[in-house]
């Protein structure tokens, strides 16, 4: 039985996704590999290598859990690298994709640091920045005017031609990423772009990284389109070596965060179920994401607001059940996210579910407030449960420390 609140993960369906994943990388020959930034929960790793072999790291932690607790060096990329981290990430990672060309500069060419760990050599890589994205989230398009993140065409271009003409010897990669929970005809039109733009240099690379967002495990997605644009791209550049590093679609629908009603209180007509977990602590993609979760046996009332700072007073006529808005227990006064509506009258102690908590959601959660984590719990195929973690004070007194 697992404790309450608690993000649960379904090993059938993680297994169902990561079987998926294994099949697109089998026939087309390219290596999918899981970004962390959207799931570390390491417990779950063993289950993992039995499909993947490499997981994307962008921090010196993530880099040392791929290391430590995946087993393998990290494919890591990050904005900016420093004097004092960048030997550690030489230590954790087999591949290191630089942001700029004045990192590779300060890194990927200097003599202090070469492209050699204690133990493996390290291949260095460049973003590149297609200008290109049909990201309409302004927050979450990495390719939007001005965008800090990696090297135009055009600035590459010069910096070549100021070179010699060519990519500096020791630069062996592009790393691209412009995706967020994308379809496959998004990416065939991204990759136009991307080849349009960077290919008269992939003759002189080794790897191409085309980065997360495929969210190939959605139900609606093109699988067999997605196998037909990696077969072309591969066929085109047989030399070079094609990576995805999708991380939503490892864990999509894969599982839940369970709570339960704590309390009920009205103000203006509205009417709020108090539960035992926060938005802000434990769902935060929903107040930085314009979405409204799925609960379980609820509906998305129609016209309800979605961020908690937006006030108004959805219209509750010909909705039909009864109508609750959820909120958090946190002293945020924007601590909820939009109505509901459900098919009774909710009562103090009942469970309230909400669907697919998994991906993103435990990497992102803290501790604002003080606020009790959820436990992690996994489902096993044979239906026995497992609590992988619980959380307690002194978790909090330790950030604090």
């Amino acid at each position: 039985m697992f404790p309450n609140p608690c993000y649960i993960v379904e090993e059938r369906l993680l297994r169902r996704n990561l079987a998926l994943i294994k099949r697109v990388a089998d026939e087309t020959g390219v290596e999918i590999i899981l970004a962390f930034k959207a799931f570390a929960l390491w417990k779950t790793f063993p289950i993992f290598r039995e499909y993947i072999r490499h997981t994307t790291a962008s921090s010196v932690y993530e880099a040392r859990l791929a290391y430590e607790q995946f087993g393998a060096p990290a494919h890591t990329y990050s904005p900016a690298y420093t004097e004092e981290n960048f030997p550690e990430f030489l230590r954790y990672s087999s591949h290191i994709t630089f942001n700029s060309l004045s990192q590779w500069e300060r890194f990927g060419r200097s003599q202090e640091h070469g492209a050699k760990s204690q133990e493996r050599d390290v291949s260095f890589g460049i973003r590149i920045n297609p200008e290109y994205s049909e990201i309409e989230t302004l927050l979450y398009n990495p390719t939007a005017p001005g965008s800090r993140f990696g090297v135009l065409a055009e600035q590459l271009e010069a910096y070549c031609e100021a070179h010699g003409g060519r990519l500096p010897e020791g630069l062996e990669g592009f790393h691209c990423h412009c995706h967020c929970e994308d379809d496959s005809y998004t990416f065939e039109r991204t990759l136009q772009h991307i080849e349009a733009k960077f290919s008269k240099w992939f003759g002189q690379i080794q790897w191409l990284n085309l980065g997360g967002g495929h969210l190939m495990t959605r139900k609606d997605y093109d699988v067999e389109h997605l196998i037909g644009l990696l077969k072309g791209l591969r066929s085109r550049y047989p030399h070079l070596k094609i990576l995805l590093e999708p991380g939503s679609a490892f864990a999509w629908q894969t599982g839940v965060l369970t709570s339960k009603v704590v309390d009920i209180v009205e103000n203006h007509g509205i009417r709020t179920a108090i539960l035992n977990v926060s938005f802000a602590c434990h769902m935060p993609d929903t107040l930085e994401m314009p979405y409204q979760p799925e609960v379980r046996g609820a509906k998305t009332l129609s016209n309800s607001p979605l961020k908690g700072e937006n006030n108004s007073l959805p219209s509750r006529e010909g909705q039909g059940g009864s109508v609750y808005r959820l909120g958090g227990n946190s002293c945020l006064s924007g601590d909820w996210i939009g109505d509901w509506v459900f098919d009774h009258e909710l009562q103090i102690g009942e469970e309230i579910v909400f669907e697919d908590m998994i991906h993103y959601t435990t990497v992102k959660t803290h501790m604002f407030n003080g606020i009790a984590h959820p436990a992690l719990g996994i489902r096993h195929e044979d239906g026995t449960e497992e609590v992988l973690r619980e959380f307690t004070y002194e978790d909090y007194l330790n950030r604090m420390d």
